[in-house]
């Protein structure tokens, strides 16, 4: 399968943002900026931290293009982002607090007494499996990317979403629909 047009647009600018080229910069944020925002939005679930994310894997092409050694610039610079997202997450306790307004929305069919509020069950997760859910289930990754990102295997990946919905599964099943 061939890769999509915007991830052979983004690495053709490798070599240009090796050279310093400004435009190859603005043209590379113009193809991933939105996404790396998106993935740090539902990580850090503040639009300015999340902003600083993605500026932040800017800062860091700039600094380091030179020796950059991927063939995939954009899931370098998602895991660029990603890791900026632990690194505030770790150091500001912000695992505890409420997902994104997207997942807010979301809730099980069950009746409303044993219900479960999704954004809180997703929060409920542990810390990887917790990204893996988000970055496969929410923003649309393949394994091979969630892996890339995470700095995981594939297996691993698979493995953490496989437990991720499992234990989203039995805390949004009625009690009597599981005996």
């Amino acid at each position: 399968m061939n890769a999509p047009k915007s991830t052979e647009q983004l690495n053709a600018l490798l070599p240009r943002c090796r050279e310093g080229e400004e435009d190859a910069f603005v043209e590379a944020y113009r193809l991933i900026g939105g996404r790396l925002y998106g993935a740090a939005l539902r990580i850090l679930k503040r639009p300015q931290e999340a902003e600083e994310a993605v500026q932040e894997a800017f800062v860091r092409l700039l600094e380091k293009a030179a020796s950059i050694q991927t063939p995939n610039l954009g899931a370098w610079l998602h895991r660029v982002t990603v890791n900026h997202c632990l690194d505030r997450v770790k150091s500001k306790g912000h695992a505890e607090e409420q997902l994104p307004e997207e997942l807010d929305g979301l809730r099980s069919t069950t009746m409303p007494t044993e219900r479960l509020d999704l954004s809180r069950a997703v929060g409920r997760l542990p810390e990887r499996a917790r990204l893996v859910f988000l970055l496969h289930d929410v923003e649309g990754f393949r394994h091979r990317e969630v892996a890339e990102v995470l700095g995981i295997h594939e297996g691993t990946s698979k493995a953490q979403l496989f437990r991720a919905r499992e234990m989203l599964r039995s805390w949004l099943t009625p009690a009597e629909a599981t005996s």
